[in-house]
C-alpha cells in the first residue's frame, strides 16, 4: 500500500513589506522636500528679495496651518480616490512645488506655491495609514507604523546634509529641480504596481492574504471608505484624548526642530557649530525610537495578547519617563552630557508614536483615514503653535523679577519645563484612554 504524501504548505508571500516600503520611501521624499528650504533659507532671502519675516511665514503658517487645515479634506479626497491614484497625485504636486519654488519672486505666489507643498502632504499620511491598517494585521501594525514614522525623521536627516552638501557644487534651485525628480519616479512606479485591496495585488499568495486577514476587520473591506459621521467623531472623548496626546506630543516635539540649537547656545553657552552639532542628536533619537518603539509595541503584543500593554502602558511608561528626564538635564552643567540626556528623554517620548498610528488603525473602524486625519490635525496646531508661544512665555518670564528668580535667572528652564509638562499631560491621555471598541462607541452623538 503505497503511503501517502504529506500536503506542502504554501510559503506566505511578503508583498505587505513591499507596500510598506513603497510608503516608507513615499515619506522620506516629503521630509526631504519639506525641510529642504530651511538649510539654504539665508540665502533664499537673498536671492529672492525676502525678509526675515515672510520666509519665516512661509516655513511656519503658509506650511503648517494649511497642512493641519487640509489634513481631512485631503485625507478624504484620498479614500474616496484610493490610495493607488490619490498617492500619487499628492507626490506630483508637492514635486512641482518644490521644483518652481525658486523660479518667482513674488512672495504673494511664493506663499501659494509652499501651501499646496503642505496641501499635497496633508493628504499622503492618512492615506498611508489607512493603507497599513487594510495591508497588516493588528499584531504588526505598530512596526509598520514605526517604519513609516522613523522613514519622515531620516528624510528629514538627509535633507539636512545632502543639501547643505549640494548647495556647495549646485545653486540651490537646481537642488530643488533634483528634489522633485525622485518622487515624480516614485509616482509613476507606484500607481502602476500597487493596487488597493491586497486579494488584486500581483504577488501576493494565499497565505499571506491569509496571514493579513486574520484579526484584521480592515482587510476585505474597501479601501474607499464610507461617508464618516463627523458629529460622532467629534464628540467623542476617547478621540479627545487621542487627540489631545498627539497635540502635545507634537507641540514639543516641534521645539527640537525650531528653538533647540538657540536654546543650547543661550542657556548653555555653547557655539553655533556645537550646537548644530548637538541637535541631531534629538533627531536621531526620534527616528530609533520609531523604529524600536513598533517593533517593541509588537512584541509586547504578542506576548500579551491585547493591545493595552503595548499601546496604553508602553506609551504612560515611556512619557513619563521622558518627562523625569528632561526635567533632569536642568541639573547636568556640561552641554554635551545635558543634550545627551535631553535625547534619551526624547527617545522614551518618541516610543509613544507607532503606537498612537497604530491606536487609530485600531479603532478607527471603517475611518481609519479620517480619524486619523483629526488626530494629526490637531497634532500640527500643537507643532505650529509652540515655536510661536516660546518667544512670548520667555518675554513674560524676564520682564518679571519674581518669575526669573523661580527659573534661577534664565527664562530657557521654563521652556524646559514646559517640555517636561507636555510629555506629562500627553501621558496622561494615554492612561485614561479606552481601547476597546472603535471611537465612535464613546461618542455623545451615536452614528445612525
Amino acid at each position: 500500500m503505497t503511503e501517502a504524501m504529506p500536503e506542502r504548505t504554501e510559503s506566505a508571500s511578503h508583498v505587505r513589506w513591499d507596500v510598506l516600503c513603497s510608503l516608507a520611501v513615499m515619506a522620506a521624499l516629503a521630509y526631504l522636500c519639506r525641510n529642504s528650504i530651511s538649510v539654504v533659507q539665508k540665502t533664499i532671502r537673498e536671492d529672492l528679495q525676502l525678509t526675515e519675516a515672510q520666509l519665516g511665514f512661509i516655513l511656519g503658517p503658509a506650511f503648517f496651518w494649511t497642512y493641519a487645515l487640509a489634513q481631512i479634506p485631503s485625507s478624504r479626497f484620498g479614500e474616496r480616490l484610493g490610495a493607488r491614484l490619490s498617492l500619487p497625485i499628492f507626490a506630483c504636486a508637492w514635486s512641482f512645488a518644490i521644483a518652481v519654488f525658486g523660479y518667482t519672486n513674488w512672495f504673494p505666489l511664493l506663499l501659494g506655491i509652499w501651501m499646496v507643498t503642505g496641501l499635497a502632504q496633508a493628504g499622503a499620511f492618512p492615506v498611508a495609514a489607512r493603507t497599513i491598517s487594510v495591508w497588516f494585521p493588528k499584531s504588526e501594525r505598530a512596526s509598520a507604523s514605526g517604519v513609516l514614522t522613523a522613514s519622515m525623521s531620516l528624510g528629514a536627516a538627509v535633507s539636512a546634509g545632502v543639501t547643505g552638501i549640494l548647495v556647495l557644487t549646485f545653486r540651490w534651485q537646481t537642488v530643488f529641480l533634483m528634489y522633485a525628480i525622485p518622487g515624480l519616479i516614485w509616482a509613476c512606479f507606484f500607481g502602476s504596481w500597487f493596487r488597493n485591496r491586497p486579494e488584486y495585488q500581483p504577488g501576493l499568495n494565499s497565505a499571506e492574504l491569509q496571514q493579513i486577514s486574520e484579526g484584521n476587520d480592515h482587510a476585505m473591506s474597501p479601501q474607499i471608505a464610507d461617508a464618516t459621521p463627523w458629529l460622532s467623531l467629534l464628540t467623542s472623548w476617547p478621540m479627545g484624548l487621542i487627540c489631545g496626546q498627539q497635540f502635545c506630543r507634537a507641540a514639543a516635539q516641534a521645539f527640537f526642530i525650531s528653538w533647540f540649537p538657540t536654546f543650547l547656545q543661550e542657556s548653555r553657552h555653547i557655539t553655533v557649530v556645537k550646537s548644530g552639532f548637538l541637535s541631531v542628536l534629538p533627531h536621531m533619537s526620534i527616528a530609533a525610537a520609531c523604529l524600536t518603539g513598533g517593533a517593541l509595541a509588537d512584541f509586547i503584543s504578542r506576548k500579551t495578547g491585547g493591545s493595552g500593554w503595548s499601546r496604553k502602558g508602553l506609551a504612560v511608561a515611556s512619557l513619563m519617563l521622558s518627562t523625569t528626564l528632561i526635567g533632569a538635564a536642568y541639573f547636568v552643567q556640561d552641554a554635551t552630557s545635558a543634550v545627551v540626556v535631553i535625547s534619551i528623554g526624547v527617545y522614551c517620548a518618541a516610543l509613544a508614536g507607532p503606537g498612537a498610528y497604530a491606536v487609530t488603525m485600531d479603532m478607527g473602524g471603517r475611518h481609519v483615514g479620517s480619524v486619523f486625519a483629526t488626530m494629526n490635525m490637531i497634532g500640527n496646531f500643537g507643532a505650529g503653535m509652540l515655536p510661536w508661544l516660546i518667544p512670548a512665555l520667555r518675554s513674560q518670564i524676564q520682564s518679571s523679577p519674581t518669575l526669573l528668580a523661580v527659573c534661577a535667572n534664565d527664562s530657557w528652564n521654563a521652556v524646559m519645563a514646559l517640555i517636561a509638562a507636555l510629555h506629562f499631560l500627553a501621558a496622561v491621555c494615554w492612561l485614561l484612554l479606552p481601547l476597546r471598541g472603535n471611537v465612535f462607541e464613546y461618542s455623545l452623538v451615536p452614528p445612525k
